[in-house]
């Protein structure tokens, strides 16, 4: 082999959290949540080359973050530790999706490196095997790695798969970044929602009566989201996804969405994409598989 294989491109999908209800504190300090998760036909873009020497290096460094405390090193490292493999590997990421806006790009990030390294290495762990890693980087990584929109449960490991409408959804983010440890340390943030899943079956809850139980903690504390969130709920059914700060809003064109994006203030970050209920980072995967097996 040599000392360098070619650079795979793998996507890195945006998630929502079509609703998030805390519904318990565990003893840990984790929060018992219930969400139902849908990816996004946008993300990052991470490229990746094998390498003979064992070492893993980010060649393209995030603005703020070391590269030891980047999930993309931590998860490389994770699994060369987990399988004892002497492959190491060149990440570059092209980074798109804003951090701090709830979009879960940096556990997206950690999954990708996952299920392309355990591709590229032929570790061959399971995807259970490699959510089971993923939860000791980040709550959002399983969801990532196995694939498909889901309802869950617990600290949002424990995943059903779902097939919500997949619509058209402009997503927009003001000018400030929030802290997820901030939102979910916060002494006023509601944490004894009733579960859904105690009255009734997963088939009959309805997504679009369900709410984020973080997002008037948010309101009260960052005026720009409770500023832009008061604006687009006069366009579409409007809400924050996870933690914040980023606000999407559904739609049933591509085209409607757009020409509300156009309306949009100039320092509003947005894109429009549609809702996906299987991740495309799992088609990209199959097709890679079939070209390093060729």
């Amino acid at each position: 082999m040599p000392t360098t294989s070619p650079f795979y491109h793998f996507p890195s999908p945006a998630k929502l959290n079509l609703f998030l209800h805390i519904v318990g504190r565990r003893d840990d300090g984790y929060h018992e949540l219930e969400t139902a998760f849908q990816f996004l036909a946008h993300g990052d873009d991470i490229a990746i080359r094998v390498s003979t020497k064992r070492e893993v290096s980010l060649i393209t460094p995030l603005i703020g973050v070391s590269n030891e405390d980047n999930l993309i090193v931590k998860a490389a490292k994770l699994l060369q530790e987990t399988t004892k493999t002497t492959l190491g590997a060149d990440i570059k990421i092209n980074k798109v999706l804003p951090m701090g806006g709830g979009l879960g790009g940096g556990s997206s990030n950690a999954a990708t490196v996952l299920l392309a390294l355990n591709l590229l290495w032929k570790t061959q762990l399971s995807y259970q095997k490699l959510a089971e890693l993923g939860l000791s980087l980040g709550a959002d990584v399983p969801i990532f790695i196995h694939g498909f929109a889901a309802f869950a449960q617990g600290i949002g490991e424990k995943l059903t798969p779902i097939t919500p409408e997949e619509c058209y959804y402009l997503v927009s983010k003001p000018d400030c970044s929030i802290s997820t440890q901030t939102v979910f340390t916060a002494k006023d943030l509601p944490r004894n929602t009733a579960k859904l899943l105690a009255t009734l079956s997963i088939n009959e809850i309805d997504i679009n009566q369900c709410h984020n139980d973080c997002q008037t903690l948010v309101i009260k504390q960052y005026p720009k989201v409770a500023n832009l969130l008061a604006w687009l709920v006069e366009y579409a059914p409007s809400q924050m996804t996870g933690t914040g700060a980023c606000i999407f809003s559904r739609f049933a064109s591509e085209q409607e969405a757009k020409r509300v994006q156009a309306l949009l203030p100039l320092d509003i970050q947005s894109f429009v994409t549609k809702g996906l209920n299987k991740s495309p980072l799992h088609q990209a995967l199959t097709a890679i598989e079939a070209e390093v097996n060729h």
